[in-house]
């Protein structure tokens, strides 16, 4: 399994002279940040959500740096992830639903507001590679099911098995009980010991000014076969507008896509709403809308604006958000709603 995990990390990052040198804890991320000093004019940014963030924005800066374009820089990104066996809930690797079958979602969107998305994919490493070709080679924005494996495969996409051994002996432990209860928070111990983490979400802002964004999931541990979440609905998990910003989300999909809550924080934005104060009223509108419910539930939203200024904001603590640019290379605890 190591040297399986190496030489995907290998292929996929031939180009990038370094990643982080390792996974922060808990104890390693600071105190809550306040709007972020903007980016200095032609500085290129790059944001994703939680902890593991931080190593796919080190992909994405790759990009950046060079002057490449924020599409790619999210796609190279995002990937990391993907390939990483150790990461339960995005690509290879990812828990399955409860028939123990990995299903793959993923969206991108660039600043032309093209956009392509694929859901309950299977069999496919990379399903943000394949939400690109949607985007660039078909007249749809999304495929699901058959239909998207049937599409990967015939653009050269190799047919892999995605359910590791890790992943299978939980969803064993899983079936003794067959339990299925959405985490209030994302950090709660699933059988096993292993942590319940979630989607990644990523957008960033390329020297040119030119936002793109990019989220891709394994979905919920264990979810009905066939459940698709808010991380492939362009609007919901993820919103481009090139004029004011760009916003993603992660947590509980079904609370996201009620609110459409991507393109909700982009319009609160265009309103004038900081980022942070933006993803706060976002969930907010998820409070309002069902105060109960949202009590047992985690929704995360991040959103960075044409200025270089991002910000988050979560239903519960526990949802933290990595951050590069020329300036800084953090990973920040969000604010919540619930105390």
């Amino acid at each position: 399994m190591s040297d399986r995990r190496k030489f995907v990390k290998l292929s996929l990052l031939s180009s990038i002279a370094m990643l982080a040198g390792k996974r922060l804890f808990a104890a390693d991320i600071p105190a809550v940040a306040e709007l972020a000093v903007p980016a200095v004019k032609d500085s290129p940014v790059v944001i994703s959500t939680w902890d593991f963030g931080k190593e796919a924005n080190t992909g994405a800066w790759e990009i950046l740096r060079k002057g490449g374009r924020a599409l790619d820089a999210v796609e190279i990104g995002v990937k990391i992830p993907e390939a990483d066996p150790h990461n339960q809930s995005v690509g290879y690797g990812g828990r399955p639903d409860r028939d123990g079958r990995v299903t793959l979602d993923a969206c991108i969107m660039d600043e032309h507001s093209r956009c392509g998305s694929v859901a309950a994919l299977e069999h496919i490493v990379h399903a943000i590679s394949v939400a690109r070709l949607v985007m660039e080679k078909t007249p749809h924005v999304m495929i699901v099911g058959d239909g998207a494996l049937q599409f990967a495969l015939a653009n050269g996409f190799k047919k892999e098995n995605l359910l590791t051994e890790k992943s299978e002996k939980e969803w064993k432990e899983w079936l003794k009980e067959s339990k299925y209860a959405p985490q209030k928070n994302i950090e709660n111990i699933l059988p096993g010991g292993a942590k319940n983490h979630d989607t990644i979400g990523m957008v960033a802002m390329d020297k040119n000014g030119d936002l793109s964004g990019a989220c891709t999931t394994s979905g919920m541990a264990y979810k009905m076969h066939g459940r698709v979440g808010d991380s492939p609905i362009i609007g919901a998990g993820l919103y481009v507008d090139n004029e004011i910003g760009a916003a993603t989300s992660t947590g509980v999909g079904e609370e996201v896509i009620r609110i459409v809550g991507s393109h909700l924080v982009v319009e609160l934005m265009r309103q004038g709403l900081s980022p942070e104060d933006a993803c706060k009223k976002a969930v907010e509108r998820i409070v309002s809308r069902n105060p109960q419910a949202a009590k047992d539930v985690q929704v995360g939203f991040l959103a960075l604006n044409k200025k270089g200024v991002y910000g988050a904001y979560a239903l519960q603590k526990g949802f933290s958000y990595s951050v590069k640019n020329g300036n800084t290379e953090e990973t920040f605890e969000s604010k919540y709603f619930y105390s």
